[in-house]
């Protein structure tokens, strides 16, 4: 039974459907509030468009689009994060079209509650799909310009 727990979790939690709305509200601050609906809850997104332009950008392109609408958390690393905005419930992948520049090195740590966005081992291999972290992971910030050192862009938080 032990063995069968996390993938049963696993399991609930990839049928989650993001549905994410271009409901920008503004903070005192000024950055833009996602409010991105789940069939398990409502999760608010505040963006740092100050401090990551391109991506908040090309975030906030997908949200417009709809690109989200159907898609699935489908990866879900329990005490780690979640990472969504490429599948849809039967594991399809949605086409994506531009890579953007990983703005890692904007002094931001993906900390506990942050939004990142995900890639491939290239630094600059960015497109749609995002995590949110559930614990402090300094191991993903930017350490230097090489590709294993550059680390994963935070671009907002929950």
């Amino acid at each position: 039974m032990k063995m069968l727990l996390p993938f049963i979790l696993i399991t609930v939690v990839m049928i989650m459907t993001v549905t994410a709305h271009a409901d920008e509200k503004k903070t005192g601050n000024t950055n833009p509030v996602v409010v991105m609906k789940t069939s398990k809850g409502t999760i608010e997104i505040e963006l740092f468009s100050d401090r990551a332009p391109v991506t908040v950008s090309n975030f906030l392109s997908h949200v417009l689009q709809s690109f989200y609408d159907g898609t699935i958390f489908h990866r879900v690393i329990e005490g780690f994060m979640i990472q969504g905005g490429g599948y849809t419930p039967d594991m399809v992948k949605k086409p994506t079209v531009n890579t953007i520049k990983n703005e890692a090195a904007n002094g931001l740590s993906n900390k506990r509650g942050t939004i990142a966005m995900a890639r491939m081992p290239a630094p600059h291999s960015a497109s749609s799909q995002f995590f949110i972290n559930h614990r402090d992971n300094p191991g993903l910030d930017h350490k230097d310009n090489t590709d294993k050192g550059y680390g994963y862009c935070v671009f907002g938080r929950v």
